[in-house]
């Protein structure tokens, strides 16, 4: 990816180059940005991996997922803290997750800490069990199993592809 991204802009700098303008444009250079992300799509066979703006978009689809869960549960928090009176059960329960490497793993542990509402309390000593807090056992669990299921996909999505 870094090696396709930085042919990317070598490209779009010929470009600029070749143009033979009296000064640095950036919308010529965004042309050419254009024009070598066309070049390097038509070629990424040839570099034994993915196109890398497939891994950008998946990139941006996790921060959006992200706060789109992280706007979701505040709501939640919020909502359960004007209530006159808590109706909550707070409780752990465990998930079993596929993600492998530390990073993968790590990701995973503090996209669910940040939102509000669970915290992953520990890791299994085999890393394939995360044992999570909930704010409201009950109501969240299921809200929060839909959650994971759904970083663990973005996640797999930017780190497998």
């Amino acid at each position: 990816m870094p090696a396709q991204f930085l042919l990317n802009i070598m490209i779009a700098f010929l470009w600029t180059l070749l143009m033979d303008e009296d000064a640095f444009y950036l919308s010529t250079f965004f042309g050419g940005y254009i024009v070598g992300s066309v070049i390097l799509f038509l070629m990424h066979r040839f570099f034994g991996t993915k196109f890398y703006l497939i891994r950008v978009y998946s990139t941006i689809k996790l921060l959006l997922i992200f706060i789109s869960e992280l706007t979701q549960s505040s709501l939640l928090i919020i909502k359960q803290i004007l209530s006159p009176k808590l109706k909550i059960q707070p409780g752990i329960f465990t998930y079993e997750h596929n993600m492998e490497g530390p990073y993968e793993l790590t990701t995973l542990a503090l996209l669910l800490t940040l939102t509000p509402g669970s915290v992953v309390m520990e890791v299994s000593p085999d890393s394939k069990t995360f044992y999570i807090h909930a704010m409201d056992i009950e109501e969240s669990r299921d809200q929060l199993m839909r959650s994971i299921k759904t970083f663990e996909k973005a996640i797999l999505e930017v780190t497998r592809n």
